[in-house]
C-alpha cells in the first residue's frame, strides 16, 4: 500500500511544485513586464532634445556631403625580378624560346588606390592628401551626384601630406573653411569620406586633442586628434564642425590592426589653407625661416635657466646672417610667443614660422636672463639647401628622396666619419631607381662628381636629362660600390 501511494504523493508534489513555479513565473513575468513598461517611458523633453540634436546633425551632414568626393588613382609599379647571366644566353633561348628569362627583367603592374577629397572652390579645386595621389598615372574623381571627372595634380606637398587637384567643372558645391585654431577639446566634429570605397560615409565624435606632433606621419605636424571613426579610404576627406565648416583634412589613424581603434588624425584647416593657397598660386609651398636651432624645455633646463614652467622653445644655435641673428635673438633665449601665438614646444614654433609669408615682420617674445623681451624679426624664405630634396627631378633619380648625412645619422647607422655625402631616406614606388638604390645608401658621387651634401647633389642631379644614364658611387654594407641607372 505504501509503495502504491508513493507515486501518487510524488505526483502530487510535482503538481504542487509546478503550481508554485507557474505562479512564480507568472508573478515574475508580471513584475518584469511592469518594469519594462516603466522603463519604456521616455519624457517628451528628452525626445525633443534628442530629436533636435539628431535633426541638427542631419542638416549639417546634408549641407557638406555634396562637397566630399571619391578619388581613385592608378599607378604603374616596376618590379625587379631575378637576374641571371643565362637569361641572355642564345643557347638557352634556342631551346626555351625568346621568353626565357623574362622573369629576371623588370616587370610592371598596375596598383589602384582609393581616397577622398574636399571641393574647396566652385571652379573645381579639390584638397586631398599627398599620399592619395602620390605617383599616380591616372586620377578619377567621382562626385556625390555620380558624375566622374579626370583629375589633374596642381601641386603636392609631402612635408604636410597635402595636395591640390583640379577637375574641369564649375558651379560645384564647396565647404567653407573654418578656423581650426578655435577648436576646443571635447567639441563635436563630423568626419566624411569614403572608407573602404563606401561612398559618402559619415561618422561623428569629438575633438580628443589638438596640436599633436611627433606622430611620424609628416615633417610638419600639428594634428587634430579625434575619435570620429576614420578608416582606410577616409584619407583626404573632411572633418567639419557643427557649423558645417571645414576644420581639418582627415589623414591617418593610429592602429595596430589596420582598422579604426578610436584614434584618428586630421591636418588643421589653418595649415591646409596656407599650403593650398601656395600650391594654387605658385605650384609649390614657400615656407618662412627664422634661422635658429631649437630644443624642448625640459625640467632640468627650466631649473638651470630659472624658468617658471616647461613651455617654450630653447634656442640652441643661431644661423649666421639669418633673420634671427639680424634681429638680435641669441643662443640661450627661450621663445615663449611668436606673432601673438603662445609657443608650448619646438613643434608649435616650427609650424608657426613655416606658415609665415617671407618678408613679414613678426613679434617674438623671449625670456632672457629671467626677463621677457619682445624682438621684431623679418621672416625670410627657407633656403633650398636646408630642405630635404623630394626627388622632383625628370630623370632616373625621380622619386629618390635624400638628406644630408649628419654626424648623428652616421653614428646611429655605424658609418665611418670619413664618409660624406647624402643618405637615401625614401624611394617612391615606380621610381626608375627601385631595385637599384636602397634606403640608407650613402651617395658619394653622381657621374664622377663628388657629393658632400644636398647642395652638391641638387646642383649635379638637376642638370641630368631624362634619358641620360647615371653612374653612382654609393656606400653600402661597409663598402663603396659603383652602380648604374639605365633607362634602356
Amino acid at each position: 500500500m505504501i509503495q502504491k501511494k508513493r507515486p501518487l504523493i510524488y505526483g502530487a508534489s510535482l503538481i504542487l511544485i509546478g503550481l508554485v513555479i507557474g505562479v512564480g513565473i507568472s508573478s515574475n513575468f508580471s513584475w518584469h513586464s511592469k518594469a519594462l513598461s516603466e522603463e519604456a517611458k521616455i519624457s517628451k523633453e528628452a525626445i525633443d532634445i534628442l530629436s533636435k540634436t539628431g535633426k541638427a546633425m542631419a542638416e549639417v551632414t546634408a549641407a557638406v556631403k555634396p562637397a566630399v568626393v571619391n578619388i581613385s588613382s592608378t599607378k604603374t609599379i616596376k618590379m625587379s625580378g631575378l637576374q641571371s647571366p643565362f637569361f641572355d644566353d642564345p643557347f638557352f633561348r634556342r631551346f626555351f624560346g625568346d621568353e626565357f628569362g623574362q622573369s629576371g627583367r623588370p616587370r610592371e603592374r598596375k596598383q589602384s588606390g582609393l581616397g577622398s577629397g574636399v571641393i574647396v572652390d566652385k571652379d573645381g579645386y579639390i584638397l586631398t592628401n599627398n599620399h592619395v595621389i602620390k605617383g599616380a598615372d591616372e586620377i578619377k574623381v567621382k562626385l556625390s551626384d555620380k558624375r566622374e571627372f579626370k583629375g589633374k595634380v596642381i601641386g603636392a606637398d609631402p612635408k604636410t601630406d597635402l595636395a591640390v587637384i583640379k577637375i574641369d567643372s564649375n558651379h560645384l558645391p564647396v565647404i567653407k573653411l573654418g578656423d581650426s585654431g578655435k577648436l576646443k577639446v571635447g567639441e563635436t566634429v563630423i568626419a566624411i569620406g569614403n572608407p573602404f570605397g563606401l561612398n559618402q560615409t559619415v561618422t561623428s565624435g569629438i575633438v580628443s586633442a589638438t596640436g599633436r606632433a611627433n606622430v611620424g606621419i609628416a615633417d610638419y605636424e600639428d594634428f587634430i586628434q579625434t575619435d570620429a571613426a576614420i578608416n582606410p579610404g577616409n584619407s583626404g576627406g573632411a572633418l567639419v564642425n557643427v557649423k558645417g565648416e571645414l576644420v581639418g583634412i582627415n589623414t591617418a589613424i593610429f592602429s595596430t590592426s589596420g582598422g579604426y581603434q578610436g584614434i584618428g588624425f586630421a591636418i588643421p584647416s589653418s595649415m591646409a589653407k596656407a599650403v593650398m593657397e601656395n600650391l594654387i598660386k605658385k605650384g609649390k609651398v614657400v615656407r618662412g625661416w627664422l634661422g635658429v636651432s631649437i630644443q624642448p624645455v625640459t625640467p632640468e633646463i627650466a631649473k638651470q635657466f630659472a624658468l617658471k614652467g616647461e613651455k617654450g622653445a630653447l634656442v640652441g644655435d643661431v644661423v649666421e646672417n639669418g633673420p634671427a641673428e639680424k634681429a638680435g635673438i641669441q643662443r640661450g633665449d627661450v621663445i615663449i610667443e611668436y606673432d601673438g601665438h603662445e609657443i608650448n614646444d619646438p613643434s608649435s614654433l616650427r609650424n608657426s614660422v613655416a606658415t609665415t609669408p617671407p618678408g613679414k615682420k613678426s613679434a617674438v617674445n623671449v625670456i632672457r636672463d629671467g626677463k621677457v623681451q619682445t624682438i621684431d624679426v623679418v621672416i625670410a624664405e627657407l633656403p633650398a639647401e636646408m630642405q630635404k630634396l623630394q626627388g622632383a627631378y625628370d630623370n632616373l633619380l625621380k622619386g629618390v628622396t635624400v638628406q644630408d648625412l649628419t654626424p648623428d645619422l652616421s653614428k646611429k647607422l655605424g658609418i665611418p666619419g670619413r664618409i660624406t655625402g647624402v643618405i637615401v631616406t625614401d624611394i617612391e614606388d615606380g621610381s626608375p631607381a627601385v631595385g637599384v638604390i636602397t634606403t640608407n645608401d650613402i651617395i658619394l658621387e653622381v657621374d664622377r662628381k663628388k657629393i658632400t651634401g644636398m647642395k652638391d647633389y641638387e646642383a649635379v642631379v638637376s642638370r641630368i636629362k631624362p634619358d641620360d644614364d647615371i653612374l653612382l658611387l654609393v656606400f653600402r654594407n661597409g663598402a663603396a660600390i659603383y652602380i648604374t641607372l639605365s633607362g634602356r
